[in-house]
């Protein structure tokens, strides 16, 4: 199998060939960084988590940059409200979004480049671009004149004299042209600034993603990822800076996700629909959101409802059940250790082979997660037939976990058990005291136990191979 990729740049699928075999270099347009994440933000998160993940999981080396936005207008108006300075304001919510981040089972970014932390870099790139023609100085603003990048539009598909203007681009009538958009910002009094060539402001929105990727990926990424909200201008703005510059095309695979409706609406601050990820979290764990996530192609749009939620709940919980009922029954075979004195069946690896190969295939075939989430399920459906039985061999529950931990290990949607159960020594103590209460037909301390229990959120399964628990 070859991995394809869709290309937003192509607008169609191409097979993956990076720049140097076996190695990625994978840039993801992070959050700015003035308040809490809403579940729109999650999406690109989780996504390009699993983007990740994968090629990894085939053998590619990914260097996996995501940036934070911490200097803007946005940042400037937050501080004055919390009557804090600006590095204040974002390491206080850069900290909420890794938290967020880790609560979804996003691992962290190989590195995250803050814009406060690279402002020689950005300043150096913007001279650079002055210096070629492409960047013009107006009272202290810096300006890109798009006229003379020949393919500026090229990556969203608009004509330069049609476009239609995205979020930050200012219509200013120290311009050239309406489109060319700003670079460089001057300072309005009280304001954080920097020092510069055209004197104290900071960077426009586009440069800074453009200086980062340089100087972490080099000229030419191999892919380049975000919302389809950022498609234009931002990204296309990027293109233009990054590409007059070095000649060089800035990313050879460019992806982007489709949006994240509520309610069939598109979520935005003026409809009062959008929904913070750390509220979310308090009533949905990690797997019900990845499910939710994932059950759609990353390419089509995605409506929110709590009984789309509720529903990934039930299914995360039926595939996390599988595993762990899976996990129980090999752990009294003997673990791993007894399963290595034996060998898989024939009829259940060719059975193995043909789910893990279906996940393979689809998530080679442009990330299909709902159809990888599919094998996903053959495999509860094989787990369930097979602990039916009386008798099975440490070795066969040993390859249908080998099997499930390939798929998971990208996927995510059950956490490991060291994360989401952890080596509860109290709980495991409690367990044995019901127990031993039941043999001695003490109901009242058994009762009494069980509801210690629950009051901690451990639900008790009486299985025939013993007593299970899982949190709720």
């Amino acid at each position: 199998m070859v991995m394809q990729i869709y290309n937003t740049m192509s607008r169609h699928k191409e097979p993956f060939i990076p720049q140097t075999e076996g190695k990625v270099k994978m840039y993801v347009c992070g959050p700015t960084v003035y308040g809490y994440i809403h579940i729109g933000n999650a999406r690109p998160m989780i996504v390009f988590d699993v983007v990740r993940g994968y090629l990894e999981q085939i053998g590619y080396e990914v260097v996996y940059i995501t940036n934070f936005t911490d200097v803007d207008d946005k940042l400037i108006r937050k501080a004055e409200e919390m009557e804090l300075t600006v590095p204040e304001v974002a390491e206080r919510f850069i900290q909420a979004y890794l938290e967020d981040a880790e609560g979804l089972g996003v691992r962290p970014a190989t590195q995250n480049p803050r814009v406060t932390q690279s402002m020689p870099l950005i300043i150096d790139f913007i001279r650079e671009l002055e210096e070629r023609g492409y960047a013009y100085e107006k009272g202290g603003d810096v300006f890109y004149r798009t006229a003379k990048f020949a393919d500026y539009g090229k990556l969203s598909g608009q004509q330069l004299d049609k476009l239609q203007f995205g979020i930050r681009i200012e219509v200013d009538a120290r311009k050239e042209n309406p489109e060319d958009f700003v670079l460089w910002k001057a300072a309005k009094p009280g304001e954080i600034a920097w020092d510069s060539p055209w004197g104290k402001g900071r960077p426009g929105w586009h440069i800074e993603c453009s200086a980062m990727a340089r100087e972490f990926l080099g000229d030419t990424i191999d892919i380049h990822g975000g919302g389809v909200d950022l498609q234009f201008p931002h990204h296309e703005c990027e293109c233009a800076q990054s590409e007059a510059l070095t000649g060089k095309p800035l990313s050879n695979y460019w992806m982007h996700n489709a949006f994240l409706n509520i309610g069939d609406e598109k979520m935005s601050k003026s409809l009062g629909n959008g929904l913070l990820v750390k509220d979310i979290r308090e009533r949905y764990k990690a797997g019900a959101i990845r499910y939710f996530m994932l059950s759609s192609h990353y390419r089509n749009p995605l409506n929110f409802t709590e009984e789309a939620l509720s529903s990934a709940e039930k299914s995360a919980e039926r595939i996390a059940t599988a595993a762990g009922n899976l996990r129980h029954r090999l752990e009294l075979a003997g673990g791993p250790e007894a399963a290595a004195a034996g060998t898989a069946s024939d009829e259940l690896t060719a059975s193995l082979t043909a789910i893990v190969g279906r996940y393979h295939e689809k998530m080679q075939d442009d990330f299909n997660t709902p159809d990888a989430v599919t094998a996903m399920f053959d495999w509860v459906a094989l787990v369930n037939r097979i602990l039916a039985e009386t008798e099975v061999s440490a070795a066969d529950l040993k390859a249908l976990a080998d099997a499930f931990d390939t798929m998971n290990r990208v996927l995510r949607i059950v956490a490991e058990p060291a994360a989401e159960e952890g080596a509860d020594e109290e709980i495991e103590r409690l367990i044995e005291e019901r127990t031993e209460a039941r043999k001695t037909k003490n109901w009242a301390r058994s009762d009494e136990i069980r509801d210690q229990l629950a009051a901690m959120g451990i639900v008790l399964e009486d299985t025939p191979q013993g007593v299970r628990w899982k949190r709720k």
